[in-house]
């Protein structure tokens, strides 16, 4: 795949999107919206009861699987309400974002939204995204080389451990965006501090009154650890393994945005599953489009790209995770070349 071929036409993205306005898909979707949320709230309202009810028993334990799929559910819909794809206003979306990002999930909403447009503006960019730059992972042979001391290590073995690395997503998440809050780094950093509070006081509150402290201390890293396992999991198959972007590249938003970006197939369990994240291409070129008509989008698209010639890359959930492990196992090739070199010397 050339990354540096010059598009055909500068215009490409501005047909492509007045086809996508013609056919209504940038139109909202507020009654899908105000379904997904209220059935959001019911589904957290309803495993609060059973935590509730069930008491101090280790039965708790599936409970934190549940919990753990609904604080992700309602991170989805965050991730919409931040995309602007809900309501019409920007004031009614960020409300909805706060509320459910700080309040609902406890990760600071303002922290995310500042990285993730990051990440929309240059996906996959060596230097300008920010997922690209992740202290344990490297996603190219240079990345690998500077990494140190315990990084190092795990950058080597980074397919191996890539998995197990997401149980801690969940517990990271929450602690960068309270510490970037505490910091001044976002907006309305008092409001973001106040509502992560409430979170915190009310989840502990609750783990702790309805179980033993040994019995709370497992749920919550059976909980977070899921969670951050999920959240993971719906993210990683989007970019991993898709071709990295350096300083320099001539490719067009088009082209920026499909290249970089893997779909992954599947029928209304997927989509369910993945909180629309598995049409990541239509995403990142219309990203205030609402989530129900992504899937319509999906053929316009890749039937445009076809006609131009440009790679349109689509896989089903498992072979994605392939990619992503085999890529991640590449990018650390080299240290696990030079270690070896290493020993094969001293003996």
């Amino acid at each position: 795949m050339n990354l540096d071929a010059s598009p055909r036409r500068g215009s490409d993205f501005a047909e492509l999107s007045r086809s996508v306005k013609q056919a209504g898909l940038l139109d909202r979707r507020i009654g899908f919206y105000v379904l997904c949320l209220v059935g959001a709230i019911a589904a957290l309202g309803a495993t609060i009861t059973a935590m509730v009810l069930v008491g101090d028993s280790w039965w708790q334990l599936g409970l934190a699987a549940v919990l753990a799929v609904v604080f992700t559910q309602i991170a989805f819909l965050g991730h919409d309400a931040g995309h602007r794809q809900m309501f019409a206003t920007n004031k009614v979306n960020g409300a909805i974002g706060l509320l459910l990002g700080n309040l609902v999930v406890g990760v600071g909403f303002g922290w995310w939204m500042g990285k993730h447009n990051r990440h929309h503006a240059n996906p996959n960019h060596e230097d300008e995204d920010p997922d690209v730059d992740i202290a344990v992972l490297a996603f190219s042979a240079e990345q690998a080389q500077r990494k140190q001391g315990f990084f190092r290590f795990v950058v080597k073995h980074q397919a191996w451990l890539f998995f197990p690395l997401l149980l801690l997503e969940g517990f990271s998440l929450h602690v960068i965006s309270a510490a970037a809050a505490v910091r001044r780094e976002v907006r309305g950093w008092q409001l973001e501090l106040v509502l992560m509070a409430v979170h915190v006081i009310g989840y502990l509150g609750l783990v702790f009154t309805v179980m033993s402290p040994l019995k709370a201390v497992v749920f919550i890293a059976v909980h977070q650890g899921l969670f951050g396992v999920y959240m993971g999991c719906a993210f990683a198959p989007n970019h991993k393994g898709m071709p990295v972007l350096t300083a320099g590249h001539q490719l067009d938003f088009l082209r920026k945005q499909v290249l970089t970006s893997r779909n992954v197939t599947g029928g209304w369990f997927t989509d369910f599953l993945l909180g629309g994240l598995n049409y990541q291409i239509e995403h990142h070129l219309f990203p205030n489009m609402p989530r129900p008509h992504l899937r319509r989008a999906q053929s316009m698209v890749r039937d445009f790209c076809r006609e131009r010639s440009i790679s349109y890359a689509e896989c089903g959930l498992f072979t994605s995770y392939g990619y992503v492990l085999k890529f991640l196992h590449e990018a650390g090739a080299e240290l696990r070349d030079t270690g070896k070199l290493a020993r094969s010397a001293s003996t």
